[in-house]
């Protein structure tokens, strides 16, 4: 079995190239969806967060207020960096979990989907690695139009993630969203292959 990361900005694609990858028959490990559960219903993450932040990121039901620790950590990197290394560890152990799990239904290839790949050190998990890298245009119309937000507020968002020129340094593999939907799906075969037989 082989591990991929796969990581790109914001709007870059990278989840419908991890949905032409299940379609080839890869198993997705969608890290940021591991995190947010992680913060719901871990008692250990829970704990560290309500140490770190305070008891109200947490309402009275035991909900995670979203909007109150988005607040305490956006814009401000220490703060960010300290809720992530809260949270970053117990997604790489549910990783690997999930990691035994693929191997034992004989998976040929595992998919490690996280934004912040390189940042929190997801790479050092995997065997191999890929960025999906799309125009910066298309990227903030296509998430504008998605969130229902200002240019602006994307090109924000953007400012917090590595520049693409990085990625494509640092990943193995690229994938240039700059075509068709056809024509993506077909990158992301070729990736399916070259990743699973070693390339």
């Amino acid at each position: 079995m082989t591990t991929l990361g796969v990581t790109g900005g914001i709007g870059s694609g990278k989840t419908t190239v991890c949905g032409f990858l299940e379609e080839q028959g890869a198993r997705v490990f969608y890290a940021d969806i591991e995190a947010k559960r992680l913060m719901r219903e871990d008692p250990d993450v829970q704990a560290a967060i309500v140490d770190a932040f305070g008891e109200a990121a947490y309402d009275e039901e035991g909900a995670l207020d979203r909007a109150y620790l988005a607040d305490r950590v956006f814009g401000d990197a220490e703060q960010l960096d300290r809720l992530n290394a809260i949270v970053h560890p117990h997604v790489f152990k549910a990783f690997e979990a999930a990691k035994a799990r693929a191997a034992d239904a004989e998976v040929s290839l595992l998919v490690h989907e996280a934004a912040l790949l390189f940042e929190a050190g997801g790479d050092e998990h995997v065997d191999t690695t890929a960025a999906v890298v799309a125009p910066d245009a298309n990227r903030i119309d296509w998430v504008a139009a998605r969130d229902d937000v200002t240019p602006d507020q994307v090109r924000a968002r953007m400012q917090h993630q590595l520049p693409q020129d990085e990625l494509r340094e640092r990943a193995d593999h690229v994938i240039e969203n700059d075509g068709s939907l056809d024509n993506l799906r077909r990158k992301s075969v070729d990736l399916y292959w070259a990743a699973v037989n070693g390339e």
